[in-house]
């Protein structure tokens, strides 16, 4: 009987190429993002420095303090007229609001770079990086269909008679006998607001800044959150209470508030991701000076 030229798996000889040392994979293209280390105060030196870039540039401030307030107005309308959508209208702007606030991102990013921002290039410093946007735009579309679809369940497991008017909304909040309504709805909501939250704390600042995609954009957002759940949970703590008293009375707050906290949300993704350059870059920067 011949021997099989062909290689065995549980003999010592055999055909296939076999590599010396462990293969090592080739270093990452392009600079690579880092979790800088949080501390409690950090959301205040982010507020702070929010407010530094609202003060310098108020006309600028100004015009999205206006966009923000005719969002706060629409929302007073929905909940007026279609009470069971309130806390759809709410994710809507919780979509819409930082893709509105990217025109103050890029205000504080100029003023980081000492260039003179202005309200046009804000107003279109979306157009260069409108295919990731667009993915992110659909993927936050998606929470936001699912939150409204959770949203009417909850309404009509528990108001199985139809959908209360406003007033039997302000009832239902307030009535200690629909606790378990108002824990259902409230959690429910909670979930995928942190899902928005979570998926965009940092995304789209940093597409802004680094013209990435939207997966590593989204990914690296995630990464923010659970490195320092703490301190992000602190800080959408603090963007909540800000944002709810801005809307009283009848959402003037939101004027002031609104840019300021777009421009302290700018600084809280530069104070959360640091970017080195892959060594093959710094050789190459190295070697050409």
């Amino acid at each position: 009987m011949k021997d099989d030229p062909s290689p065995s798996v549980f003999g010592q000889h055999t055909s296939l190429p076999t590599m010396a040392t462990p293969y090592v994979p080739p270093p990452p293209e392009g600079p690579s993002s880092r979790m800088r280390p949080l501390g409690f105060a950090a959301p205040w030196v982010w507020l702070a420095k929010g407010w530094q870039d609202m003060v310098h540039h108020p006309g600028i401030a100004f015009f999205y303090g206006l966009a923000f307030f005719c969002m706060a107005q629409l929302l007073a309308l929905l909940f007026k007229h279609k009470p069971e959508y309130t806390l759809t209208g709410v994710s809507g702007c919780l979509l819409i609001g930082p893709f509105l606030a990217m025109g103050l991102y890029e205000v504080s990013r100029k003023r980081e770079r000492q260039q003179a921002p202005d309200l046009a290039s804000s107003l279109m410093c979306w157009d260069r990086h409108i295919k990731s946007m667009a993915l992110l735009v659909l993927v936050l579309m998606v929470l936001e269909l699912l939150w409204g679809r959770a949203s009417l369940v909850v309404f009509a497991v528990f108001f199985n008679t139809g959908m209360p008017s406003t007033t039997g909304v302000v009832e239902a909040v307030f009535n200690p006998q629909n606790f378990e309504f108002l824990w259902v709805y409230l959690s429910v909501g909670g979930v995928f607001a942190g899902l928005v939250y979570g998926l965009s704390v940092v995304s789209i600042p940093m597409i802004l800044d680094r013209d990435t995609d939207a997966i590593s954009a989204v990914l690296t957002s995630l990464r923010v959150v659970m490195s320092h759940p703490g301190v992000l949970l602190m800080w959408g703590f603090l963007l909540s209470v800000l944002v709810l008293a801005a809307l009283w009375p009848w959402a003037l707050g939101i004027i002031v508030v609104g840019p300021w906290l777009g421009h302290a949300s700018w600084h809280a993704y530069r104070g959360s991701v640091e970017w080195e350059e892959a060594p093959s870059e710094a050789v190459t920067l190295v070697s050409s000076n």
